[in-house]
């Protein structure tokens, strides 16, 4: 990964990106002893135009993602294709630091993603003392794989620093209280933490989501120090991917499901890619020794009542009691 700093990261950051570069390599050299298609790094050699072996690359990582051998994808493909197909949640890692200046990194990236009117209503924190990383796993459904991994990241839907710069300089920040402004906060963390999960796979790094850090997010935010105006949106795991639990790609449902031409449409072909994709779901779960469940009877559960949001049904009084008013 080449990258040019500028500005007040200095020498200090180069040294950062060449210590993230030679600590790449050698977990890439580690993960050479996992099963093929199974190892979360994506060659990084430079492609020739029209390398067909590359493209059909390409083709069996797309056709990965909808549990198929292969995709009809257009005469194209890159690294970076390459790289976001090749996607998978991962939940075993080893215990190993990261290197030197790889926080930085993700931030770097995730400040790059787009941001609604440049409001950049966000914040992150790194979170890699064991004992609150912890206690934070109590709160987000006992989830262990936040403690083994060397560090966990809170993405916060952050509308205090608007408030307090609109404070200090005695104007209004009414426009904070009105849904649209949560929503673009919202939009804006969750770009950015993307671009940071694209930038750690890029680095041969693991990650997964932590959607429970919302189960109690009066307690995270007491934990974590967090001002009114200020919501724990999701928790992120970031480290090296343990080798000897290989995590397959987890197909998704068919663009016929999803992709719609001018109008949308809800009919006979989408009922049908979503019977499909129930087939093809569970013989993913066959394959990785999951149990083995369709999506849809999966999904129907997870929305059918109250007590399937896990606490999150009551997220409405929390966010009021974090100063939100979502008029």
């Amino acid at each position: 990964m080449e990258v040019v700093t500028r500005g007040y990261h200095g020498a200090r950051s180069n040294r950062h990106f060449q210590l993230l570069r030679k600590s790449s390599v050698a977990h890439a050299s580690r993960n050479q002893n996992c099963k093929q298609g199974q190892s979360m790094s994506v060659s990084s050699a430079k492609r020739e135009p029209g390398d067909r072996n590359a493209l059909e690359a390409t083709r069996n990582r797309a056709g990965q993602r909808y549990g198929l051998e292969n995709f009809a994808f257009p005469e194209r493909g890159n690294e970076t294709l390459d790289l976001l197909f090749s996607h998978r949640s991962v939940r075993a890692y080893l215990p190993d630091r990261l290197p030197e200046g790889t926080l930085e990194v993700l931030v770097t990236a995730a400040q790059s993603a787009s941001s609604s009117s440049n409001l950049q209503a966000w914040s992150v924190v790194g979170v890699e003392d064991k004992d609150r990383k912890a206690r934070l796993a109590a709160l987000a459904n006992d989830q262990k794989h936040i403690i083994r991994a060397p560090l966990f990241l809170v993405w916060l839907l952050d509308l205090a620093r608007l408030n307090a710069l609109a404070n200090e300089r005695g104007l209004l920040a009414e426009g904070l209280d009105y849904i649209e402004s949560f929503l673009v906060g919202a939009v804006d963390t969750s770009l950015a933490a993307q671009n940071a999960v694209v930038a750690a796979e890029s680095l041969g790094l693991g990650t997964v989501y932590i959607g429970a850090i919302r189960n109690k997010p009066a307690e995270v935010a007491k934990e974590l120090g967090l001002p009114a105006h200020v919501f724990p949106l999701f928790g992120l795991v970031v480290g090296h991917p343990d080798p000897g639990v290989p995590t397959g790609v987890k197909p998704r449902l068919p663009q016929q499901a999803v992709l719609f031409r001018e109008r949308y449409v809800w009919d006979e072909p989408q009922r049908a890619a979503i019977a499909a994709y129930d087939e093809t779901i569970k013989n993913f779960q066959q394959e990785q020794h999951i149990p083995v469940k369709a999506w849809s009877e999966q999904a129907l559960n997870r929305i059918k009542d109250a007590p399937g949001l896990h606490g999150r049904d009551r997220l409405r009084d929390a966010l009021a009691a974090l100063g939100f008013g979502l008029k």
